[in-house]
């Protein structure tokens, strides 16, 4: 089975005073350390931009990634995982399931990516669990996208879809604690500038 990484990086990061895919963690960009991440667990990854994305695309190492530009990415991370899946559905090949995650969790690892992506196939759901508690990343099967694309608003990604399938009984958890750390970055850490 064909697992490709989305990584989501479009947004504007308005708690954050700059687009977070910009922002330099422990050496590198974000949307660097997100991209290298997914690689490390997918042979296919898409990574999604919006705000300032001439300026990412510019500064940001995203080799081995394909860079897809969402248009829409003000109107919320809706609209950025709809480009990565119409994106995927032209990708040369069949790709059977898309593999979610998010440009403002660091702590993300191959390891996680990896244990969820390993229930890939085109009817797949899956979601990582920490300590009980739903995160990143998702698995979305193909058969899935349109589902996923038509339920999406605003800053509201697959979750409507998710919990709609998941009182059938078709949405997978897979316990990823210890894996990674699911914490994203809303807002710079204490004694850090959030813009250059």
């Amino acid at each position: 089975m064909t697992c490709a990484a989305v990584v989501l990086a479009a947004g504007g990061g308005r708690r954050y005073g700059m687009p977070k895919a910009l922002v330099e963690y422990e050496g590198s960009l974000l949307v660097e350390r997100a991209v290298r991440t997914a690689r490390a667990a997918c042979d296919v990854v898409l990574v999604v931009l919006g705000a300032q994305a001439v300026d990412v695309w510019r500064t940001a190492d995203l080799t081995g990634a394909t860079v897809l530009a969402n248009e829409d990415w003000e109107t919320g991370m809706a609209s950025s995982l709809r480009t990565g899946l119409d994106g995927l559905r032209g990708f040369p090949g069949t790709v059977d399931a898309a593999l979610v995650t998010l440009v403002d969790m660091p702590g993300m690892t191959p390891a996680a990516l990896t244990a969820v992506a390993a229930h890939a196939a085109p009817d797949a759901l899956a979601v990582a669990t920490y300590d009980g508690v739903r995160s990143h990343p998702v698995l979305l099967g193909r058969d899935h996208w349109a589902g996923v694309a038509g339920s999406a608003v605003g800053d509201e990604g697959a979750r409507r879809y998710l919990a709609e399938h998941s009182a059938t009984g078709t949405v997978v958890e897979v316990d990823c604690t210890g894996l990674a750390d699911p914490a994203d970055l809303d807002v710079p850490p204490p004694g850090v500038p959030s813009a250059p």
